[in-house]
């Protein structure tokens, strides 16, 4: 019998996907990409200068100086700097209902800047810049995952739709939050809805950022304005509305005038009216959590092993270390011989990442609850901590250091 087509198949060709056959590419390693999009791996350049709020893509990652040194490493920020990216060297959180805020200011830390604002679309971009061109990597694409076949001993088959099947002794599921391979897998999650949906758009502001990231805790849930370049004299931020299902669903149903007054309103003119805005998307929130990330010979990062409450914008970052984490383990397991399917291997990885995704998940949940709780003892609570927060120097620098992913 020959040995499998290949040592490791990665099924997702999005961010988390993208970043670690990027980091595996080096490794000798015999590696698939299989996505079920068509892949662009012509790289960022063609990105045309975005001259209107409809030019940038809604979605965006809030990158944390650690996810920026993962970023480095892998070869693709050099191309994301010179593209338009955005860093925010302040933010400012403050509660509707109260007095309560917190001022962060990346001077408190040392640092330059506490993190980037990237669209999505550049950021996978630059990841999958020139993959096509790696000799130990094979993309296939367009191409859906339609079954798998684990019972070979050492070894794991995925059947694609078309009829087609690849084996290799590891299979990563990169493939999103409705993972395909996760639920044929059999992984076991815990989730539930929080009852919000997330609205995002790219608005164009009267006044400038100045590199600041706004987030406003109102009733029906948080408001952020994320910060984007600048253009022509023109201020752009992309727009992360989290709000109850019902008053998203109004919100999708207003006209554009009477939205954007709207969204003016809620951030309570911090950055005078708001003059323009771009096709509103709309998605629900839900938490999920795989109860492991690992069986013999699989393995979930990012989305599929894990999602949070956008709140905070920590998703993508805590996607990007699960790569670190395991395209380390895997890199260690070649280096002396090993299987990248051992589970003792992916055990290893499992370990490193899922207390502290664990960690932040509670956090983010934490946070939601507490800031949609309206009783008025609760309130003053909330208020009288974000005061006292804002005011304790090493309390509010551990918390900055944290979310930066850095100690």
């Amino acid at each position: 019998m020959s040995g499998p087509d290949y040592d490791v198949i990665v099924v997702g060709g999005g961010i988390a996907g993208a970043a670690l056959a990027r980091a595996l590419e080096d490794s000798g390693l015999r590696l698939a990409l299989v996505e079920a999009r068509a892949l662009d791996t012509g790289g960022i350049d063609h990105v045309p200068t975005a001259t209107g709020v409809g030019d940038f893509d809604p979605r965006v990652s809030a990158i944390t100086p650690a996810s920026q040194r993962l970023l480095e490493s892998l070869g693709a920020w050099e191309a994301l700097v010179a593209s338009r990216i955005c860093p925010y060297r302040s933010m400012a959180v403050w509660d509707a209902d109260g007095t309560g805020h917190i001022d962060f200011q990346a001077a408190e830390v040392d640092a330059p800047h506490l993190g980037h604002i990237i669209e999505n679309r550049l950021l996978a971009g630059a990841l999958l810049a020139g993959l096509d061109r790696q000799s130990g990597i094979t993309l296939i694409s367009p191409a859906r995952v339609a079954d798998l076949d684990l019972a070979r001993e050492g070894e794991v088959v995925v059947e694609l739709e078309d009829g087609s099947a690849l084996s290799a002794p590891l299979v990563v599921g990169a493939d999103g939050a409705l993972s395909r391979l996760r639920e044929l897998a059999g992984f076991l999650t815990r989730e539930w809805d929080y009852g919000h949906s997330a609205l995002v758009t790219t608005v164009c502001t009267e006044r400038p950022h100045e590199a600041c990231a706004y987030q406003r805790f109102l009733a029906t849930g948080p408001l952020a304005f994320l910060p984007l370049p600048d253009i022509d004299g023109r201020h752009y931020c992309s727009i992360v509305w989290s709000a109850e299902t019902g008053r998203a669903e109004q919100l999708l149903a207003l006209d554009d005038e009477a939205f954007r007054s709207e969204l003016g309103a809620a951030l309570e003119h911090r950055l005078g009216e708001v003059l323009d805005s771009s096709p509103r998307l709309s998605f629900p929130l839900r938490q999920r959590h795989a109860t492991d990330y690992v069986k013999p010979g699989l393995a979930l990062v990012g989305d599929a092993a894990h999602t949070i409450h956008p709140l905070a914008g920590q998703g993508i970052n805590l996607g990007l270390q699960d790569v670190a984490a395991l395209s380390d383990e895997l890199l260690t397991a070649a280096g002396r011989g090993g299987s990248p399917g051992e589970i003792d291997v992916l055990l290893r990885y499992q370990r490193r990442r899922k207390g502290e995704n664990l960690v932040m998940m509670a956090a983010m949940d934490g946070f939601k609850r507490l800031f949609g709780e309206r009783r008025l003892p609760v309130r003053w609570l909330r208020n009288t901590g974000m005061h006292w927060v804002d005011r304790s120097g090493p309390l509010k620098q551990q918390l900055m250091r944290h979310a930066m992913g850095v100690r």
